[in-house]
């Protein structure tokens, strides 16, 4: 029989039912209300369209949770990807440690783990470890594996050495896409997709430990900027007349709302120093606030563990400085996903981005994405 060339019917066909997937593979469980109102497609268009993902077993149905007393209604049916469709990975070459994250196209966590990674230990060798967790968690078989996700520590200049080898490295090992970014600018994504930000469209994120970073998320994506520095939030002023930062600069918030910072000017238990890092912090990001107008403003390190004696004077502070319209509706929270957050950010990356393949399947972003970020960025 000769080969038929697709009708343009067909192609629009292939061309929804990609849309739906594409859906689906970044959102994960979704209504098919939801489903439209991402796709744009009609309530026709969208039935037949699942019906038929349904019926060669890449879209699976269930029932929503039950949240509460329900009534008579009809219980709402979510749609989602097979988890035998697809995998992701995402591996965060922490200050102290390796973590390695592995999830289902269902976005279920299937496999996770970590290795003690001391700071001193070369990123060649942390890379090495990566590569012997990721063996482990995914089983030998990098089969079904859609792209691995990587979050660095500090400055990764794009095309740096460091990113490149990571992304030659993981990508010939499991022949996948593979990209890399600031693992705190990971973080503000997991939690702005998964953690204290779920639900919501813009966020700022900031990270209080041994440095200070974050990230901003808008219309639920992660903003890089030009050359990806955006959300670097540490190395922002709060005090022109401070003194000199390893950056160059001068006041930078790390030299205030930093561990380092805050043990030197009385420890965790002192209250003039805890408040003074959280006053700092409210002052830098209450011009960012207003610039991004966020939702939710998440804090997450281990200075977030303080609570109200940080994020008191942070909170005064802030609305002390901001624009009152930028406030409205907005909410502080302190961040829900610990250690795991960078790892699964990097997930997020990868089921956001998908760029083009290259060079056999490992694939990398330029710019942003590659992770360019500015001078001492946390980990």
């Amino acid at each position: 029989m000769p080969r038929t060339e697709p009708t343009a019917l067909t192609l629009l066909r292939r061309t929804h039912e990609a849309q739906v997937v594409d859906v689906l593979r970044r959102l994960g469980a979704v209504s098919r209300g939801e489903l439209a109102r991402h796709t744009g497609l009609s309530r026709t268009a969208l039935s037949s369209i699942t019906g038929a993902l349904i019926g060669r077993a890449v879209v699976v149905a269930g029932p929503a949770p039950a949240e509460g007393v329900r009534g008579r209604g009809r219980p709402v049916e979510l749609l989602r990807l097979h988890p035998a469709t697809g995998r992701c990975a995402g591996v965060d070459l922490g200050r102290g440690r390796v973590r390695a994250v592995v999830a289902n196209a269902a976005h279920q966590i299937v496999a996770s783990g970590a290795r003690a990674c001391p700071p001193e230990v070369p990123w060649e060798r942390r890379t090495d470890a990566a590569l012997e967790l990721l063996d482990e968690l995914l089983d030998g078989s990098a089969a079904g594996l859609e792209g691995i996700g990587v979050g660095l520590v500090g400055p990764v200049p794009a095309p740096g050495e460091r990113a490149a080898t990571v992304v030659r490295l993981l990508g010939e090992r499991y022949g996948a896409p593979v990209l890399v970014e600031n693992n705190t600018r990971l973080a503000a994504l997991a939690e702005a997709v998964h953690g204290a930000g779920a639900g919501a469209r813009h966020a700022v994120y900031v990270h209080l430990s041994h440095g200070v970073g974050g990230g901003l998320v808008v219309d639920g994506r992660l903003l890089g900027g030009a050359s990806g520095t955006a959300g670097e939030v540490g190395h922002m002023t709060a005090d022109p007349g401070g003194p000199r930062c390893r950056c160059g600069n001068h006041g930078c918030l790390e030299l205030y709302a930093s561990l380092p910072a805050v043990e030197a000017a009385g420890g965790p238990g002192d209250d003039g120093a805890v408040a003074r890092a959280g006053r700092m912090t409210g002052r830098v990001l209450a011009g960012l606030c207003t610039a991004v107008n966020p939702e939710l403003l998440i804090v997450g390190g281990e200075l977030a563990a303080l609570g109200a004696r940080l994020l008191g004077p942070l909170e005064s502070e802030l609305r002390a400085r901001t624009l009152p319209a930028a406030l409205r509706g907005l909410r502080i929270v302190t961040a829900r996903l610990g250690d795991e957050g960078g790892a699964l950010g990097a997930i997020a990356l990868i089921r956001q981005e998908a760029p083009p393949a290259v060079n056999g399947g490992a694939r990398a972003a330029a710019g942003p994405l590659a992770g360019c970020t500015g001078p001492g960025s946390s980990g």
